[in-house]
């Protein structure tokens, strides 16, 4: 049996910051996070303030496409 579209789909969230500076020149990486959303009641893109080891702060993540 197929699955159908499930409501509940994994997203990859970036550190907007990171990618806009191109990253830090000391360190190499971009901050990524895995999490869940729910499509049916976020069809937008999802963002979250979550830390960046790589800017040492609370930075924006937005969601990216795989």
């Amino acid at each position: 049996m197929a699955k159908g579209k499930d409501a509940r789909v994994k997203v990859i969230l970036e550190c907007i910051s990171c990618v806009q500076n191109n990253v830090n020149k000391k360190s190499t990486g971009i901050s990524r996070y895995i999490t869940q959303k729910n499509r049916h009641n976020t069809p937008s893109q999802l963002e979250l303030r979550k830390f960046c080891p790589y800017c040492y702060k609370h930075m924006i993540h937005g969601e990216i496409k795989k």
